[in-house]
């Protein structure tokens, strides 16, 4: 989705290879998704919803920070995410036990530092190039569905989700196979 989405907003051009890629991507995502049940279930919007957002997210912080420092672009997303909290979270108030108000600290220190490096990565980087790093947080959720929640992962989610990756280190692999054609041609201009 980060790729389809530089195209109309970054202005990125995305060859025969990466739309290969996409398309390999999309796969193991239905895969993922277990259609061969023959009911589409509209609770698979949800996520596929949640990716696009994602995606569209990535692909703005990219944009604005070509004229916007990554503090900025942080102080503003903390801005608004406070004053939507404002307006939302009394309704859904719940008292906190005392002992919780030490993980929610943790909470908030994690949250908070690891969105800072997310815009600061996207501000020194290409999307494309760090997007194949959040395919971790699949391997991570993984992880803690099936120690913590006792989760099963069957065969055509494990074989999804290596289609994903794949279609993403490739698509990773191959932007680093351009730069270094370009870099060659500009060295041999340059000689």
């Amino acid at each position: 989705m980060v790729a389809l989405l530089s195209i109309p907003i970054l202005g990125e051009k995305v060859g025969w290879r990466r739309w290969l890629a996409i398309c390999f991507g999309f796969v193991g995502v239905l895969l993922i998704l277990k259609p061969e049940s023959g009911v589409f279930d509209a609770r698979f919007l949800v996520p596929l919803f949640g990716a696009l957002l994602f995606s569209l997210y990535v692909v703005l912080t990219r944009y604005v920070s070509r004229e916007d420092s990554a503090m900025t672009s942080f102080f503003y997303t903390g801005v608004v995410g406070a004053v939507a909290m404002t307006c939302i979270g009394p309704f859904f108030w719940t008292p906190l036990a005392p002992h919780d108000w030490v993980f929610m600290g943790i909470l908030c220190l994690t949250g908070v530092s690891s969105h800072y490096f997310l815009i600061r990565a996207y501000d020194m980087l290409d999307a494309v190039v760090i997007q194949p790093l959040t395919y971790l947080q699949l391997v991570f959720s993984a992880i803690i569905g099936v120690t913590i929640f006792g989760e099963r992962l069957s065969a055509p989610m494990i074989v999804g989700a290596l289609i994903v990756v794949a279609a993403g280190i490739f698509t990773i692999w191959r932007e680093h196979a351009l730069a270094r054609t370009r870099l060659r041609a500009g060295k041999t201009q340059t000689s």
